[in-house]
């Protein structure tokens, strides 16, 4: 967990995905992995595309690297359909995150859209971070968006999220989202965030309450989030079901998909010490 594993395509999203990759490895000392998967082609093609790829990650390395001062930067190309490569290599080398662009440009653009990120989401055995394509992002962490619902793991997150926070000494806005005026359901989400931030006190993170009446949590949340100008939403994937969310699909994929601010997804312990058996 020493490392944060980075898809490239080499296009605008993933050189996004790699320089919140490196500011984020400043912070936390870590090393950096990129990761390229070589999808299509005959035996020459793939020959040639190797080496090109192998060219420009050289590049790469050159110019990132004096920024990570003792950490390092690497590469490996692996061979096969991108999100089950990228998720095999978290599977074997257990990255601290994944950090990956979504809806990359042409050229590459197959691999990394909608469907690709959430495939990777889904089955990533540690927390994925995504990012859109297309917008002017902060990688200076100020702001993080922590929203609680009645789930039970709504606040397995909390760890992540505040050393997430100290490495930037950023400010997290505990968000209470009420979906429901069923009063057990609300006093569940307010008991949730007392214990939250405690924690965070407990911890010298900063944090603040918030409240938010919602009719469906990705839209709104995403408001909120940008209204704020905050710069990271931190979601688990596992989360409260309500009618009007069915029709749009789960609501970690709707944000990967349409959160213009980056978006930290994880599983639940439970799943998680599942994939480790």
């Amino acid at each position: 967990m020493n490392y944060i594993l980075v898809g490239i395509d080499f296009e605008e999203g993933s050189y996004n995905a790699l320089d919140h990759a490196v500011a984020i490895a400043q912070k936390a000392k870590l090393d950096i992995l990129c990761v390229w998967v070589c999808t299509r082609g005959k035996n020459s093609e793939k020959v040639k595309m190797i080496e090109e790829t192998e060219k420009r990650f050289e590049e790469l390395i050159k110019k990132y690297q004096p920024q990570l001062k003792l950490n390092k930067i690497k590469y490996k190309i692996r061979k096969g359909r991108i999100y089950k490569e990228i998720v095999a290599e978290a599977k074997k080398r257990k990255p601290y995150m994944i950090i990956i662009g979504t809806h990359g440009a042409s050229g590459f653009e197959e691999f990394w859209i909608g469907s690709n990120a959430n495939k990777i989401v889904t089955a990533s055995p540690c927390p994925v971070m995504t990012i859109r394509t297309g917008r002017s992002i902060k990688k200076d962490l100020k702001i993080i968006i922590m929203p609680l619902d009645s789930s039970v793991e709504t606040r397995q997150k909390a760890p992540i999220t505040g050393v997430m926070a100290k490495h930037f000494n950023a400010v997290i806005h505990v968000v209470k989202v009420y979906t429901t005026q069923v009063k057990s359901i609300r006093r569940k989400i307010d008991g949730y965030a007392e214990q939250v931030i405690k924690y965070f006190d407990e911890n010298e993170v900063k944090s603040l309450e918030v409240t938010l009446e919602v009719d469906n949590l990705t839209p709104e949340v995403i408001e909120y989030a940008t209204k704020i100008d905050a710069n990271l939403i931190v979601i688990m994937t596992e989360q409260e079901t309500k009618t009007a969310n069915l029709w749009l699909g789960p609501y970690a994929h709707q944000m990967v998909n349409h959160s213009p601010i980056p978006v930290l997804c994880m599983h639940s312990q439970a799943f998680m010490r599942g994939q480790r058996r």
